[in-house]
């Protein structure tokens, strides 16, 4: 039933920055492969966002993994935890999200997780089962199994401390009902970004108080994002999200740099590590050119989420406005009315107007940075205005976004 215990360890080790202990994880894949018993992997996400985006997918793709090795994976959402708000990393104590809110991103992170996990694999759970069902004495017992002294050793607790940040008391909190997690779910190895360390290794010694074999911890990477530099978030409009189109997907990806291409290529596809270091040694060399790799990459990821044929689709209508400099077959159309005595209209007014983009200065900015052009010049100033008399007109934005703008008279 099992494949062999070192070529499952070379599986799962592909990405993982740290297992805690790896002998364990030895150890209890060699007992699973003898009685026949799959492990049981967890993996815990808030729901403090709608969308998913390719940062989340290393932890789903390492989960994906412990599937094919025929494992017992829980997708563990945490609409308890989630009224907490996870402090890891946080300078700040989270803003309190509502039931509403996380019964919202719940929902939708069920629809997008199967875009990777194999649905018929894959059990999908909520913390609050159990958590919400704890007593008064079961919390205070929970809590009297681990110091205060040990939890303020946390690095981002530690730091707020020293600062003179407030420390909210249910902040100190999310550890043990994380950690409570692997208790009521029995869990032998639990997943997590390397960010959570300090988390993961909390429900290993709560684990043990509750009489229960220690989870194994394995860790991964946190995704830089399409920067290259900070870890990928929404917030900082460096991420690429599962659900977008596949055009901009791919686009998004093709603009990244090299170097973190073979990053992505060893988190978020299942290209050998040989084969990625293979390739490397060619671009180096000239035998291959990095544009043609990266083109592969960003098919692989279109396909993972949206199909082959939406994969190949994307990389001929980049190749078609990128490479052969031709408009994109599709463009969001927008309309423009005009009063009658109007003869010009004012470019940064009108990207606002029409929701392109948020505001005046982010349109300046824009313009500033030799971002937007008007069918196919460049736009250098600030004060540019469109002729009305010309009452079809293409707004570039960047390199990927195209509007068809339709002007018509009142």
């Amino acid at each position: 039933m099992f494949k062999p215990v070192a070529e499952q360890l070379k599986l799962l080790k592909k990405g993982a920055v740290e297992i805690i202990q790896e002998e364990d994880l030895v150890r209890k894949l060699e007992r699973s492969r003898k009685e026949g018993r799959p492990l049981r992997v967890k993996a815990g996400f808030d729901p403090t966002a709608p969308d998913i985006h390719l940062g989340h997918t290393v932890l789903l793709r390492k989960m994906k993994h412990f599937q094919e090795l025929g494992h017992e994976v829980i997708f563990l959402i945490g609409d308890f935890t989630g009224l907490i708000g996870d402090p890891s990393g946080r300078s700040a104590t989270r803003p309190a999200m509502t039931r509403e809110e996380i019964n919202r991103n719940a929902e939708t992170y069920k629809q997008q997780v199967f875009k990777i996990l194999d649905p018929q694999k894959t059990i999908i759970d909520f913390n609050s089962r159990w958590l919400g069902a704890l007593s008064s004495f079961d919390i205070i017992r929970l809590t009297s199994k681990y110091t205060v002294a040990r939890i303020l050793e946390r690095d981002d607790f530690t730091k707020r401390f020293k600062a003179g940040l407030p420390i909210s008391v249910h902040e100190l909190l999310y550890p043990l009902m994380q950690a409570y997690d692997s208790v009521a779910l029995r869990a032998d190895v639990e997943l997590g970004g390397t960010d959570q360390k300090f988390n993961l290794l909390v429900g290993r010694e709560i684990q043990r108080e509750y009489g229960q074999e220690p989870q194994v911890i394995l860790t991964m990477p946190l995704l830089e994002g399409l920067d290259g530099v900070e870890k990928m978030s929404k917030s900082l409009g460096n991420y690429v999200g599962i659900n977008e189109p596949p055009e901009e997907i791919f686009g998004k990806l093709m603009s990244i740099s090299d170097d973190l291409m073979y990053r992505y290529y060893e988190l978020l596809t299942d290209v050998p590590t040989d084969q990625i270091e293979d390739w490397k040694k060619q671009a180096r060399e000239g035998r291959l050119n990095p544009r043609d790799l990266k083109a592969g990459l960003a098919r692989m990821v279109v396909a993972d989420f949206w199909g082959e044929e939406e994969g190949q689709k994307a990389a001929e209508e980049f190749d078609r406005i990128f490479k052969h400099k031709d408009l994109p077959s599709e463009m969001e159309e927008k309309v423009v009315e005009i009063d009658g005595e109007q003869t010009r209209l004012e470019l940064v007014d009108l990207m606002v107007n029409l929701g392109i983009v948020p505001s005046r200065g982010e349109a300046k900015r824009l313009i500033r940075q030799g971002g937007v052009y008007v069918d196919g010049q460049r736009v250098e100033n600030l004060e540019h205005r469109l002729e009305v008399t010309r009452t079809e007109q293409i707004l570039k934005i960047g390199k990927r976004k195209f509007y068809r703008l339709k002007l018509q008279h009142k």
